[in-house]
């Protein structure tokens, strides 16, 4: 019978986690001639040996820890000391610790055997819940769900905007607005800090990250006091592969897809003793292709003026990205990690728009006018980052404090040609245009942290900080017109020069503790926000200046070993965000123009949660019940002139209460298939009253998720998911359904070395947006974002990794990861 059971894998693989630890011992406290110590570890009930279980020597005078390891496959390790008087502690996670008896190392007896080590597995507790899932599986917690997205099929040869469309909880529109639970205003982070990505586009920049850079995208839905207040909905921290085991390691990736997508990427790392080097280099060609299509009435006193729109564009993107640093281990307690990041992404978007007019009736045709845009875009970015990590003898007991440097610009250059005739095809010599744009924009951000966890007793702990950043945004923009005589002129309200200086500063402290079966933290974070624009060529100014308290508090109940509840709250902001209060244009489509409010507030929200999580034998499944307030609802407005010209911007509505239910669970009903699901049912009552008596809503909508991945053979697997969202009632109209199917196969090659994988993102072409938006004098219908198909192929090389890489824990507790 073989003895390596499927509890035991599980178990064995949360053992690499511990690798974390040993990265710490990578010299020794004392100096002198260095013998060793060996030895092997087993399960004490199977006898099974026990890989990536850690090993500690320490002093036998003080308990000072002198060196470390972790077992290899076998059980079995070795380890370098000084000679002096020791003693070895194993812990392996599941298992209770093991102390041996104090040894010598001499001249007389350099190396000592301390023989089979036998541990026992503890009783398992709700602190400490095994989740038997690969990586790019779900990691779930009450307050935070992990998702890792190495192995998921179908983010293969995808960008990070790809991964986040795969994400439950997660939704993303044809514009690359993020949504979490259904609402916006989420905070995108990258690797726990902010981001130039998203910082002008939002989660549209996004596009730029290749998604073979990315480990793992974590969900904080209800955050607490030690995350910084911005997010409404919550938390998407995006966090970048980055490898801190003992010699040269990697990987290696070579996309190619139709439509046109190509990419190579590596992963490398190197580690030698005190220092650890890691490097990630990628380079994409893409030409994702687009198309939309739009019906407009515009009711005037005596006539109704129909438009019927199309779009169709590409966008040529070539994107370089370059992420090196290295970390400096001063002692096992004592981290300084540098790390520089560059990217640089050119673009060439052709958009064509054709435009026809009609009176009253689509009998009545009156003029057709074709428009194409043609922009080239520049845009480098890069980031500076220096972190030390302080960690006591004290379990638990850390510093951590960071400083970064970003600075991106971009600089768009358009040309607009436009040409129109009438019905009988005569020349419509004022639809005929020539325009340019001129669009430059600037951003200089530096950011300082400072964190300090201090334990209280057995299971109590005290966590304070300060944070404070400086921004400064500025966009550039002109837009001109060739008159008759062929000089181009500015025109009216296009020509500006915008200035954005935002300074932030925030304090926290969170107490947290257990007592029996009830975990808690409650927490206050204190910020201070300083904003002002500048419209400089018109001399507008607008400053704000607000200061905010932000509670929140986590208590769980652990029910049995398997069950736990927990109760959460917390205040969120969003601020309003550059391109919300950038008054500048988008000026490719003469009809619709979306711009930003400089006079837009921020919206505050009162988020509550009550959650459930139980593990079972063959996979997990979590629960909650959410409610969130929200005063100052941002919403984009549309609004339409008698002349059928529309402009969309975000303004201030008064309330939104929405209130929702979310089930998410793994479950592998036979051990060749396993199933993800997640459904998420919410009501949200809008009342923008305040702006219109029309402008409210109420309405019920719901979107569910199902991945299904079979084992098809030894390292062969098939995935299928499908996704649907369900129509939603707006305030100034509604969305309808969209429902969409990916397919992905993958199979180990190499010798398990490699992975081919095969996918088809959104095989019947039906992953687009279709909305109906209302008001007082127009009714107009569209069709937006829809993408022809992607199919790809990717072939990936690892270098002294394992396939599958690590396996990770979940952790149930009453505290934030």
């Amino acid at each position: 019978m073989n003895t390596t059971t499927p509890k035991y894998h599980s178990i064995k693989a949360l053992g690499i986690l511990s690798l974390v630890f040993i990265a710490f011992l990578s010299s020794y406290a004392q100096t002198g001639k260095k013998a060793s110590v060996k030895g092997k570890v087993i399960d004490s009930q199977t006898n099974a040996p026990l890989g990536y279980a850690t090993i500690r020597v320490l002093k036998s005078t003080d308990s000072s820890l002198v060196s470390g390891a972790i077992t290899d496959e076998k059980g079995q390790f070795s380890v370098e000391a000084a000679y002096g008087d020791y003693y070895a502690v194993v812990e392996f996670i599941g298992y209770k610790p093991l102390k041996t008896t104090v040894f010598a190392l001499s001249k007389e007896q350099p190396s000592h055997d301390v023989g089979t080590l036998k541990i026992a597995a503890a009783s398992k507790t709700l602190d400490e819940v095994v989740v038997q899932a690969e990586k790019s599986s779900m990691e779930l917690s009450l307050d935070k769900k992990i998702f890792n997205v190495g192995k998921d099929l179908s983010n293969a040869g995808g960008t990070a905007i790809d991964i986040l469309s795969n994400v439950p909880s997660v939704s993303v529109d044809t514009e690359g607005n993020v949504k979490l639970r259904g609402s916006d205003g989420v905070r995108i982070l990258i690797d726990g800090k902010p981001s130039g990505l998203v910082s002008f586009k939002g989660g549209a920049g996004l596009q730029q990250l290749q998604g073979n850079q990315i480990e793992r995208v974590e969900i904080i839905t209800n955050p607490s006091a030690r995350y910084e207040a911005e997010g409404m909905s919550g938390i998407i921290n995006i966090v970048l592969k980055k490898e801190r085991k003992q010699g040269f390691n990697g990987s290696f990736e070579v996309v190619t897809g139709f439509r046109p997508n190509y990419g190579i990427a590596a992963n490398i790392n190197y580690r030698k003793n005190k220092l650890n080097f890691f490097l990630n280099y990628g380079i994409a060609y893409r030409i994702p292709i687009g198309a939309g299509k739009l019906y407009q009435e515009v009711r005037g006193k005596d006539t109704t003026a129909i438009l019927q729109q199309t779009t169709n564009g590409e966008v040529r993107t070539v994107a370089n990205t370059i992420r090196g640093g290295l970390d400096y281990f001063f002692d096992e307690k004592n981290i300084l990690t540098a790390s520089y990041q560059f990217r640089r992404t050119d673009v060439l978007r052709i958009t064509n728009n054709q435009y026809k007019d009609y009176i009253n009736t689509l009998n009545n045709l009156k003029a057709i006018t074709d428009r194409q845009q043609r922009e080239t875009e520049a845009e480098p970015y890069s980031e500076y980052a220096l972190t030390y990590k302080k960690t006591y003898n004290k379990k638990g007991q850390e510093l951590i404090a960071d400083v970064r440097y970003l600075t991106y610009w971009e600089r768009s250059d358009q040309t607009f040609t436009q040409n129109s005739v009438f019905a009988n095809g005569s020349p419509n010599t004022k639809g005929n245009l020539l325009q340019k744009s001129l669009n430059d924009e600037y951003e200089n951000q530096f950011l300082v942290q400072l964190d300090y966890i201090q334990p209280i007793g057995k299971d109590g702990k005290f966590e304070t900080g300060v944070r404070s950043s400086f921004r400064d945004m500025v966009n550039d923009y002109i837009v001109t017109q060739r008159n008759d005589q062929g000089v181009f002129e500015p025109l009216p309200g296009l020509d500006n020069y915008f200035i954005y200086k935002e300074k932030i500063h925030g304090a926290y402290g969170i107490i947290g503790n257990k007592t029996g079966k009830v975990s808690y933290q409650v927490g206050l974070r204190a910020e201070m926000t300083d904003v002002v624009t500048i419209l400089q060529e018109t001399n507008q100014r607008n400053p704000r200046q607000y200061s905010n308290l932000f509670p929140s508090a986590h208590a769980t109940y652990n029910l049995n070993k398997d069950n736990a509840l927990q109760v959460s709250y917390s205040r969120r902001v969003r601020r309003p965000t550059y391109n919300d209060l950038s008054p500048y244009v988008t000026f490719s489509d003469q009809r619709n123009f979306f711009s930003g409010n400089p006079d837009l507030n921020p919206e505050f929200t009162n988020s509550y949660d009550v959650g459930h999580i139980n593990y079972f034998e063959k996979g997990s499944f979590t629960s909650s019940i959410y409610y969130r307030h929200t005063t100052g609802k941002v919403l984009r407005i549309r609004r339409v002139n008698d002349l059928g010209i529309s402009n969309t911007r975000p303004e201030n509505l008064a309330t939104e209460d929405a209130f929702g239910a979310e089930f998410t669970s793994t479950y592998t009903p036979i051990k060749w298939w396993k199933l993800d699901f997640n459904f998420n049912f919410f009501r949200a009552i809008t009342d923008g009253q305040n702006l219109d008596a029309t402008f409210k809503a109420d309405t019920y909508s719901w979107f569910a998720r199902q991945t299904s991945r079979f084992t098809l053979a030894p390292k062969t697997d098939l995935q299928v998911r499908a996704n649907y969202e369900a129509p939603q009632q707006l305030p100034q109209g509604r969305r309808k359904a969209r429902a969409f199917v990916d397919l992905a196969f993958s199979k180990e090659i190499l010798k398990g070395k490699g992975t081919l994988t095969f996918n088809v993102v959104d095989v019947f072409n039906s992953r687009y947006m279709r909305s109906i938006t209302e008001g007082l004098n127009f009714y107009t219908e569209g069709t937006a974002g829809m993408r022809a198909r992607q199919i790809n192929l990717t072939v990936m090389y690892r270098l002294n990794q394992a396939a599958g890489a690590k396996k990770q824990k979940s952790l149930i507790s009453g505290e934030e990861g």
